[in-house]
C-alpha cells in the first residue's frame, strides 16, 4: 500500500488548501471550532454548502452528470482531510451523503430529476426516519405502518432520535407495509414532505442542553405512492445500501485535529505550577489515544487502497466504525479531564457562533463537555458498535 501522493494529487491538495484559505470566513471557522457533534446547525451548514456548490464541490462523491465533483476516492479523502484541518463546518449528510446516492441507485428518473438538484443546492433539507421507540439497532423490528389507499400510503406511528427534523423540509423513512413473514421483507422506503398534514415534531433536548434530535409523530399522514423508492416491501435492500454511506470512513483527519488541540490545551493547563503535558499519567493517556487515531488512519488507508483498485472494503468498514467512534470518545474524555472544572460550566448561549457573551474560563473549554455528552451516541448511531462486532465475528472470525 503506497501512502505517498502523486504529483497530480499533490497539486489538487494545494488547490484545495488555497480555496479553503479564501472561502472559509472567520465566522465559518468559528462554527467549525464550536461544533459539538457531527451535525452543524442548518443555517451554518447551508451557508458553507452554498459556497461549495458555487465551486462545484458540494458533493465530492456524486458523478458529474448529477452536478457532483466526480472525484475518485483519493481526492475525496484529500478534500475531507483538508477541510478538517482547516476547521470547515460539516455539511448536513442526510441529503448529500445518504438519500442522494440512494436516489441515484434506486430512484426513478422523475425522482432523480426533481430531487437531486434541490439536494445539491440545499433547497431541500432532509432528515432520516429510521429509529423508533424500541427499534434502534434492531431496525428490522420497526412498526410504523403504511397502508396503501388509492394513490397514497397512510402512515401511523412515530420515529425517534430524528436529527434536525425541526428544520427538515423532507424525510426519507422506513415503514412497515407487511406484517407477515420475515421482518426485513415487509419494509418499504418512502420519501415525504415534512409539511404534510398529520406530522408533528416534538423536541428532545440532549444532556448538552441542545435541540438536535426529535420524536416525529404520524397521524393518518398521506404520502403519494410516487414517494416510494424501490419496490414495495423491498425497502430493506435500499436501507442497507444507505447504511454503507452512513458508516463510511473519513474520521481520521478530524481525530488528528482534535488530538493536536488536546496537546495544545495540555501545554497551557497547569496545576501547582506544573504543566499538564508534563504529567506522566496524562502524557500516557494522550499517547494511547494517538495510537488509536493512527490505527483508524491506517484502516482508512486500507479501505482507500481497496476502493481505488476496484475492491470492496467488506467488514473493514465495521472495524472503522468501532475504532473511529471509540477514539473520538476517548479524546472527549481526555479533553474534559484537561479542562478540569471549567469543562463543567454550562454556557449554552456562549457556544453559539458569533456570541459576544463573556466566556467563563478559557475559550477552548467552552464546548468540551458538550462534545463529550453528544458523542456518547456515536457508538450507537449508524449501527451500534455491538452490532459491528457481531458482523466482524460472523464475516471475519466465522463465529
Amino acid at each position: 500500500m503506497n501512502l505517498d501522493l502523486g504529483a497530480e494529487d499533490r497539486r489538487f491538495r494545494d488547490d484545495v488548501r488555497a480555496f479553503l484559505d479564501r472561502a472559509l470566513t472567520p465566522d465559518l471557522r468559528q462554527v467549525g471550532q464550536r461544533a459539538t457533534s457531527v451535525f452543524t446547525d442548518k443555517r451554518h451548514s447551508l451557508a458553507w454548502q452554498r459556497i461549495l456548490h458555487a465551486q462545484g464541490w458540494a458533493a465530492p462523491a456524486w458523478p458529474v452528470e448529477h452536478g457532483g465533483a466526480g472525484w475518485n476516492e483519493v481526492r475525496r479523502y484529500i478534500f475531507a482531510a483538508e477541510c478538517a484541518a482547516a476547521g470547515a463546518p460539516n455539511l448536513a449528510p442526510m441529503g448529500l451523503k445518504m438519500v442522494g446516492p440512494v436516489l441515484m441507485r434506486f430512484g426513478t428518473e422523475q425522482q432523480k430529476a426533481l430531487l437531486l438538484p434541490r439536494i445539491l443546492s440545499g433547497e431541500d433539507y432532509w432528515c432520516q426516519g429510521y429509529s423508533e421507540p424500541g427499534s434502534g439497532s434492531d431496525l428490522a423490528s420497526l412498526q410504523m405502518k403504511a397502508v396503501a389507499d388509492g394513490d397514497d400510503y397512510v402512515l401511523n406511528g412515530s420515529k425517534i432520535w430524528t436529527t434536525h427534523a425541526q428544520w427538515a423540509t423532507h424525510m426519507f423513512c422506513l415503514v412497515r407495509t407487511r406484517a407477515e413473514g420475515k421482518p426485513q421483507a415487509g419494509i418499504t422506503f418512502l420519501l415525504l414532505d415534512m409539511k404534510t398534514p398529520g406530522i408533528r415534531v416534538e423536541p428532545i433536548i440532549t444532556l448538552a442542553g441542545e435541540h438536535e434530535v426529535n420524536q416525529v409523530f404520524f397521524d393518518d399522514v398521506r404520502v403519494p405512492l410516487s414517494g416510494r423508492v424501490g419496490a414495495e416491501n423491498d425497502g430493506w435492500t435500499v436501507a442497507k445500501y444507505l447504511l454503507e454511506f452512513e458508516r463510511g470512513g473519513g474520521a481520521a483527519a478530524g481525530l488528528k485535529v482534535s488530538l493536536s488541540r488536546l496537546a495544545e490545551i495540555a501545554a497551557l493547563e497547569a496545576q501547582d505550577g506544573a504543566r499538564l503535558i508534563d504529567d506522566p499519567l496524562f502524557r500516557r493517556r494522550l499517547s494511547e489515544a494517538q495510537v488509536m487515531v493512527q490505527a483508524v488512519e491506517m484502516g482508512e488507508h486500507r479501505v482507500l487502497s481497496a476502493l481505488s483498485t476496484g475492491g470492496n472494503p467488506g467488514p473493514v468498514s465495521s472495524m472503522l466504525k468501532i475504532q473511529g467512534t471509540e477514539a473520538m470518545q476517548r479524546l472527549d474524555e481526555i479533553g474534559v479531564e484537561a479542562a478540569g472544572h471549567y469543562a463543567a460550566v454550562h454556557q449554552l448561549a456562549a457556544r453559539e457562533p458569533g456570541s459576544n457573551l463573556m466566556v467563563v474560563g478559557p475559550e477552548y473549554a467552552l464546548v468540551l463537555m458538550a462534545r463529550y455528552l453528544n458523542n456518547r451516541a456515536a457508538s450507537i448511531y449508524g449501527g451500534s458498535n455491538e452490532i459491528q462486532r457481531d458482523i466482524i465475528g460472523r464475516l471475519v472470525l466465522g463465529l
